[in-house]
This record gives C-alpha cells, sequence and structure tokens, in this order.
C-alpha cells in the first residue's frame, strides 16, 4: 500500500509538471548572449546547451526591432512577444517587466533582451539551478545557468569585450570562453547563432546575416565556428554571382576569391573564378585554377558543357575540349 501511495503521488506530482502551460517541459538550461553593435547596427544572439535543438527555442530576433534570449525553463513566448513590444517602442527593459509581471512561475524562468537603441535588460528566477546568473553590460546581456562554475557570464563578458571583429566573431568568442570556463554541468549538445543586418529590410531573410543552427554535435561551438566561416565563404560567392549578372566581372573574381580563401576545402568555389576568367577570354589564367580544381573534383569536368546553354561560357568546341583536358594525366 506504501509502495502505491508513493507511486499515486509521484505520477500527480509529474502530471502538474508536464501540464503547465507556463512551464512547457522544457527544461533548457545553458548560456547565451545577445547583443547589438552600435556602430553597425547589427544585432545578434548566440547560445550553447546540452539540449537538443537550442536554437529552435532560444534566440528570437529582427531587424531594427530588438533580439531576445530565453532558456532556463523555457517560456518561449518571451521571444515573439518581447520583439512585439520592442517593435511598438518599449525599451529592452520595459518589455522584459511587462513579460516577467506576466509569468506565474517566472521564478524558472532566464531571459536576456537588447532593443535596437542598444538598451538592455536580463532576468535570473530564484529558482534557476545553480550556477546561474546573469551580466548587464553596454549593448549586451549574457545569462547562463545550470554552469559548472558561478564565473561562466564573466568570462563570456571578457571575452565579448576584448575581442575585435565583426558582431559574428565576438559572440562566438563568448560561447567559447564560457566552455572553455566549464559551460553547461552536463556537457554540450546543441548550438545556435543568429545576426542580422543594421539596414533591415523589413524582410527577415533578406536581414539575416547568419542564420546557424548544431542541432546534435559532440563539439557543437567548434562546428558552429566552422560553419561561421563557410557562411562567410558564400556570401562571398553569392555576391560574386550577382556581380556576374549585371556583368562586373572584376567585382565577381574578387567575391570568389574570397571565397575560395574563407572555404579552401571546396573545390567547386574556385571553379566558378576559372569559369568567370574563360567566360571573358582570360583563359591562361584560368586553366590552372581549372586543373588544379578537376584534380580534386573530377565530376566537376563533365559539368563545363552544360554552362554554355546558361550564358555562362562561349559556345566554343575547343575552349571546352581545352578546358576539360586540364587536370587529365597523360600516359
Amino acid at each position: 500500500m506504501k509502495k502505491f501511495t508513493s507511486v499515486v503521488v509521484l505520477i500527480l506530482l509529474l502530471q502538474n509538471f508536464i501540464i503547465s502551460q507556463e512551464y512547457q517541459s522544457i527544461p533548457v538550461s545553458t548560456y547565451s548572449i545577445v547583443a547589438f553593435d552600435e556602430e553597425t547596427g547589427q544585432l545578434g544572439v548566440a547560445v550553447q546547451s546540452h539540449w537538443f535543438s537550442v536554437g529552435s527555442l532560444v534566440p528570437w530576433i529582427k531587424a531594427g526591432v530588438g533580439a531576445v534570449a530565453t532558456q532556463s525553463f523555457v517560456k518561449v513566448e518571451y521571444g515573439p512577444n518581447g520583439l512585439k513590444l520592442m517593435g511598438k517602442g518599449f525599451s529592452a527593459e520595459d518589455a522584459l517587466k511587462i513579460l516577467v509581471e506576466e509569468d506565474e512561475n517566472s521564478a524558472v524562468r532566464q531571459v536576456g533582451m537588447v532593443d535596437a537603441k542598444g538598451n538592455t535588460s536580463a532576468f535570473t528566477g530564484e529558482n534557476c539551478i545553480q550556477f546561474a546568473g546573469h551580466i548587464v553590460g553596454k549593448n549586451y546581456t549574457v545569462q547562463a545557468n545550470l554552469m559548472a562554475l558561478a564565473t561562466v557570464p564573466t568570462a563570456m563578458v571578457r571575452a565579448y569585450e576584448i575581442t575585435r571583429g565583426e558582431l559574428v566573431d565576438k559572440l562566438m568568442a563568448a560561447l567559447e570562453a564560457a566552455q572553455k570556463e566549464g559551460g553547461d554541468i552536463r556537457g554540450k549538445q546543441s548550438a545556435a547563432i543568429v545576426v542580422t543586418t543594421g539596414d533591415p529590410t523589413g524582410i527577415d531573410w533578406k536581414d539575416k546575416l547568419f542564420d546557424l543552427r548544431i542541432e546534435d554535435h559532440p563539439e557543437p561551438i567548434k562546428e558552429m565556428k566552422r560553419l561561421v566561416r563557410v557562411s562567410r565563404a558564400y556570401q562571398h560567392a553569392n555576391q560574386g554571382d550577382l556581380y556576374i549578372e549585371t556583368g562586373e566581372i572584376d567585382k565577381a573574381l574578387k567575391e570568389y576569391d574570397l571565397a575560395a580563401e574563407y572555404y579552401p576545402e571546396n573545390p567547386e568555389l574556385p571553379f566558378w573564378t576559372a569559369v568567370s576568367l574563360a567566360s571573358v577570354d582570360r583563359v591562361d589564367e584560368a586553366l590552372p585554377i581549372f586543373k588544379e580544381v578537376f584534380e580534386k573534383a573530377p565530376d566537376l569536368r563533365d559539368l563545363i558543357p552544360r554552362l554554355i546553354p546558361a550564358g555562362l561560357l562561349p559556345n566554343n568546341d575547343k575552349l571546352v575540349k581545352k578546358i576539360q583536358e586540364q587536370g587529365i594525366l597523360e600516359n
């Protein structure tokens, strides 16, 4: 009977916890940073957690409006509702205050907010799992809970403030510092980083400079740093494509070269540099690049004839043959 009673009590406790819409049964204990770059107007959020797909829950951002990180026992509504309030003109501090006052279970929440004017605010409920805390700085907040050490937020602040470069670099530095300091006591699993432009168009997908998520990985921060580099490469490659469309070949070549520098592991990026050169009769410059590309990725050789109907290469059989011969070893 005693065992039966204990089981019933346990079931009732679990039911009360799970069905509560406020708690939502999503304990995303983690560390994150939200920030505004006053020089560029960019906004950013970066986060890491030992929880699957943290990027689908914690980071919320809108160019020209603000950024939110909602964590601990996540109430996702802090994200979209915080952005809605900031979009109506409320400061980050006022918006967060309103949302906390409306939340009956604020004791288990942890939230950081920044608006597009650089106003910042953060909240750590008294029942967030230790070590838990936040630091509000100029144009940024860092917040962490269930950390191995209480010094994690301080390490994040130090790294963010001393790092030079773009906002995405500073955000990544904060995550790396948190992990180096001990990070989440449970370990590592997922991460996300989102950065928006300082010149918003109002179209979300256009306004996101970086929008990267690591859903499940043994080294999510290292993988995220790699993806930031790859993302930069493709940003340059895409810009090169736009220059090709407008006939600005020299500008396109510069962009393709930058893309290849950021992502040298991918032979396709220099391939397009070579195609651009060949398209404007700079074949002597293109051939050595084709040779190196085809040695790494011989299948790209078959792509050459297909570029003619697309208008990317002249309809010249001798040119096609000359290009396709590159990288073929003579017997």
